[in-house]
């Protein structure tokens, strides 16, 4: 039976962005289920935010591009928490290479886990989410708007994703649910093999990304900032 602690799912939340909205939702009282590819990850994940609160995230191992591994966790959550009201799409990768260089394995795979694994996460809970009037949020790029070189793969990647998160923010408003897409400019993140180090420092941190998704929720359910672009406040460190 659902009781009065509201749930969300993150994808690829084992580090970076997803763990950082996974520890800033349990800060607010939030149980949280977080995946990745590897169980090992997810579990460890889970029991590091688990010392915040006990009892308050789940570690389970998916892939966002197999839609059936994604009913799977739906059904998990489900089946342990009754409900589903937050859903953060954050899974991604990239490949950054010239059009010469860059493999037809790189391109599908970039479209398949940043685009086609949001449609999938988005077809998996939308059933969960509209018995609680919820809220689906991805999270994109400034990739998705200003275009780079060597970047064909992931600007593809994130302007399709800005679109389809946008279109169905138009197409669920009438079931009560809530869509947003964020866009980040530079954050310190393990993202494509990055180590984050104190020279990051200037950068969007992933608990200040977490720290949005918190306000987004708490919004008036009348009001919906349907994308947000976020930015370092200085470029470079200057």
């Amino acid at each position: 039976m659902a009781d009065s602690t509201k749930t969300a799912l993150i994808t690829g939340g084992t580090k970076g962005i997803g763990y950082g909205i996974a520890e800033a939702l349990i800060n607010q009282g939030i149980k949280v289920a977080i995946t990745s590819r590897s169980s090992v990850a997810a579990e460890l994940a889970a029991k590091k935010l688990n010392e915040i609160k006990p009892g308050y995230a789940l570690g389970m191992a998916a892939d966002v591009r197999d839609l059936t591994s994604q009913q799977k966790v739906v059904e998990s959550i489900m089946s342990q928490w009754g409900q589903l009201d937050y859903v953060i799409a954050n899974a991604g990768v990239g490949h950054f290479a010239s059009i010469q260089e860059l493999t037809p394995e790189q391109w599908q795979e970039t479209i398949d886990i940043n685009l086609t694994g949001v449609f999938y996460t988005a077809k998996a809970t939308l059933d969960a989410l509209k018995k609680t009037e919820g809220y689906f949020i991805t999270i994109a790029s400034l990739a998705g708007t200003n275009f780079f070189e060597k970047g064909s793969a992931y600007n593809a990647s994130k302007f399709g994703l800005v679109g389809f998160t946008q279109a169905i923010m138009l197409d669920l408003r009438s079931e009560g649910i809530k869509v947003t897409t964020i866009m980040p400019g530079s954050v310190a993140t393990h993202f494509n093999d990055h180590e984050p180090s104190e020279k990051d420092a200037w950068k969007i941190q992933p608990e200040d990304i977490g720290e949005l998704v918190c306000d987004l929720i708490k919004m008036n359910p009348r009001t919906l900032p349907s994308k947000i672009e976020v930015r370092p406040t200085r470029p470079g460190g200057k």
